[in-house]
């Protein structure tokens, strides 16, 4: 039976094509076969996967220029029985696409928010004066973009094959080492064909709620880690929704949560934190942009 891999869509967004590496590395290397599923946010794509329409979820989690995707984060924290079995870190090339004769044509600029912020600067050198509307995904308004000769989309020069449009500047990414690092999502704790062959994993994410307006409350958990040596790669905080100045704290850490100091460190951590929740151990893969 066919494998179905959820992602943020239409065809032809960044999701898509980490998720169509991954599609081609689990036939390549675990004879799986699979098929794409796309939706229009990244909550509906995890949400497939708990709902049983789908066996795994591509999402992007994590920018190299603009951080954190708070909806991934978001989703993660409130679907309690997703796990991570992969992570896939893609080297991201935006393209301005448009059917306007030249720049000085464009009026407006449509794009996900990710994409309009990682070419900020590129944005206020060239297109000083246009508007710029965020958009569910990269490839939603290149739908619609051929009617209008005044709009542009940033979105993939893959997407612009698909779509047969002209792209009219390339590489307009601020920083051209730009990457996101996408996870693969299934509701198995472990499960050996989504993974790579490993007998530990490099990776531990989780996340914790804090006993409100307790001074020093984060300190706690921070130096478990530092006493075990254990190092932490990444933190971010996220309100609780419930209070103004109540967050959630998600930390990546460079360990398997199997190895006998992780377990004593998670084993202190619960009895520091009000809620503490494990997302999984995992490799991270390098993808390559179709």
């Amino acid at each position: 039976m066919n494998q179905s891999i959820a992602h943020l869509g239409p065809p032809g967004t960044y999701a898509e094509q980490a998720a169509l590496f991954y599609l081609n590395w689990l036939e390549k290397n675990k004879g799986i076969e699979a098929n794409l599923c796309p939706y229009p946010s990244i909550a509906q794509s995890l949400q497939a996967v708990v709902q049983g329409n789908a066996q795994l979820a591509v999402v992007p989690v994590e920018n190299s220029i603009e951080g954190s995707v708070t909806m991934t984060l978001d989703s993660l924290w409130q679907l309690e029985t997703l796990r991570i079995q992969l992570a896939l870190v893609m080297p991201i090339a935006h393209a301005l696409i448009s059917a306007a004769s030249s720049l000085d044509n464009i009026r407006t600029v449509y794009s996900h928010p990710q994409a309009l912020a990682q070419c900020q600067r590129w944005l206020e050198k060239f297109l000083p004066n246009v508007q710029l509307i965020p958009t569910n995904s990269t490839t939603e308004p290149l739908q619609h973009l051929e009617q209008d000769k005044t709009a542009a989309v940033i979105s993939s020069s893959r997407a612009a094959q698909l779509y047969n449009l002209p792209i009219l500047a390339r590489g307009i990414n601020d920083y051209p080492e730009n990457c996101t690092r996408f996870l693969v999502v299934s509701q198995t704790e472990v499960d050996t064909a989504y993974r790579i062959p490993s007998a530990t994993s490099s990776h531990t994410s989780l996340a914790f709620s804090m006993p409100a307006n307790t001074p020093g409350s984060l300190v706690k958990p921070l130096q478990i880690f530092a006493e075990l040596n254990i190092n932490l790669s990444r933190i971010q905080s996220r309100p609780t929704k419930r209070s103004l100045g109540e967050y959630l704290f998600f930390l990546d850490l460079e360990a398997d949560s199997t190895e006998p100091k992780m377990q004593s460190a998670l084993a202190e951590l619960s009895t520091h934190t009000e809620v503490l929740k494990f997302f999984g151990s995992y490799n991270v893969l390098p993808a390559k942009a179709l």
